[in-house]
């Protein structure tokens, strides 16, 4: 059993491929990638089979991740490029799993008082909901329209209420053909916190880049699809560490030009040897850059506007 320590079906692959020595594509998955401008990548990981959803421990589906660069400082032309971007492949996913007026449910997931895992709760602020209008005002109802409803059911630390129980109960009296979570992330790489964003349509598991799992929100567990919009906010201290250390090689490794410790050093996965290291007792820490006030807002203007133009 791997320890991915991040929710990236694109970072659980590379880092199979990279343990196992594989040099094209694991069996069961299919990729592909796609430059659509200078700042932004993005990358389709399909999971078609068990044998790719055992190796990444992720399940049968579609992973699209966009990446971005330099969003600390992003312009208004940037962040709409973006939206367009997340929307056109949100439509895809969408498409393939529902009708263009079949409801929908937006769930902002998350802690709003815990900025880096507010960006749930942020996005549902944005979302333009419609389900009321549709049943008090049908007069402005137009054809093509959607019904949309969206909630921030809070996290259980405070409500006492795991999020699956309060969604279930929802569905079964709005009655919502798909479901669309968002969530905060764990990443294994700094490089990526609020500058890339997973869509999957294979659900979600609150808490689980952090260790911290609640109850899945699936077609399983809800009888509606589910669709995951996820951005990473976050990462292990042990794994900044390790990162660091590899960086620290590679400039030693310039000046030594040779050196068959250095080099087996970095090769060696030290994941675990620097967690346990840097573990007190039962704390196990997680960072966030200090602007991630900043890149928060950002992102949340991304994410509302891409469903927003999606549905």
């Amino acid at each position: 059993m791997y320890n991915f320590r991040t929710d990236l079906a694109l970072e659980r692959r590379d880092i199979y491929k990279e343990t196992n020595n594989i040099k094209g594509e694991i069996d069961g998955i299919i990729s592909e990638e796609e430059e659509v401008s200078k700042t932004i990548k993005v990358t389709r990981v399909n999971v078609v089979n068990e044998n790719g959803a055992k190796s990444i421990q992720k399940p049968i589906g579609t992973y699209t991740t966009i990446d971005v660069k330099k969003m600390r400082n992003i312009t208004e032309e940037e962040i709409s490029k973006i939206s367009n971007t997340m929307s056109e492949e949100l439509k895809k996913l969408i498409n393939k799993h529902v009708g263009k007026t079949d409801e929908i449910l937006i769930v902002g997931l998350g802690n709003e008082y815990s900025t880096p895992d507010s960006l749930g709760p942020k996005v549902i602020r944005e979302v333009d909901v419609t389900r009321h209008i549709f049943k008090y005002l049908p007069q402005f109802v137009e054809d093509g329209d959607r019904e949309v409803s969206a909630i921030a059911p809070g996290v259980l630390g405070t409500t006492g209420i795991e999020t699956q129980e309060i969604l279930k109960g929802i569905v079964d009296n709005v009655k919502p053909k798909l479901i669309i979570a968002i969530d905060s992330l764990a990443s294994k790489s700094i490089d990526r916190i609020s500058s890339s964003v997973q869509l999957s349509d294979t659900g979600i598991i609150p808490g689980a880049g952090v260790g911290n799992k609640r109850r899945e929100l699936s077609r399983d567990t809800l009888g509606v699809p589910v669709i995951g919009v996820g951005i990473p906010t976050v990462v292990e201290l042990a794994t900044l560490v390790s990162d660091g250390i590899d960086i620290f090689i590679d400039t030693l490794q310039e000046k030594a030009e040779s050196n068959d410790y250095l080099n087996k050093l970095k090769e060696n996965d030290k994941y675990e040897e620097v967690k346990e290291a840097l573990n007190v007792g039962e704390y196990n820490m997680i960072v966030t850059p200090k602007e991630i006030d900043d890149l928060i807002e950002n992102m949340k203007n991304i994410v509302a506007r891409g469903i927003n133009y999606a549905i």
